[in-house]
């Protein structure tokens, strides 16, 4: 990797680490289906807690970040790219299941690199 990529990646790492606010209209799963040649998105609905946690809004019960979550996705989205699944969830669904810019942004950034490994066969893990 040369300078230039290293001090980007390096960047991107930062910025990957720091405090946002969750959306209170849900979150997504991406993932890529490589056989449909497919980028694939699951909403989930939460609902936030007076400690900004995440929670399911059937239970109450606070939404791990990470490792396995058993909920059923409310909508799965697919699109051959990224400005596919943006047109899907930003303009044709409604009321749109995004609340907030910084979440909008962040989807539209993963859609991209998600559409960049599949195209070009790289392993694809949202950040």
């Amino acid at each position: 990797m040369n300078q230039i990529a290293e001090n980007l990646a390096a960047i991107d790492d930062r910025l990957s680490h720091r405090h946002i606010e969750l959306d209170p209209g849900g979150y997504f799963i991406i993932y890529l289906d490589r056989d449909a040649g497919l980028i694939c998105a699951k909403h989930f609905t939460n609902a936030i807690d007076d400690r900004g946690l995440a929670t399911d809004p059937e239970t109450g019960k606070v939404i791990p970040a990470k490792g396995k979550v058993e909920r059923s996705p409310t909508t799965l989205f697919t699109g051959r790219t990224a400005k596919e699944l943006c047109v899907q969830i930003f303009e044709e669904t409604q009321p749109c299941l995004v609340t907030m810019f910084d979440h909008a942004a962040y989807l539209g950034r993963e859609f991209m690199r998600a559409q960049i490994a599949l195209t070009n066969s790289q392993e694809y893990v949202q950040d």
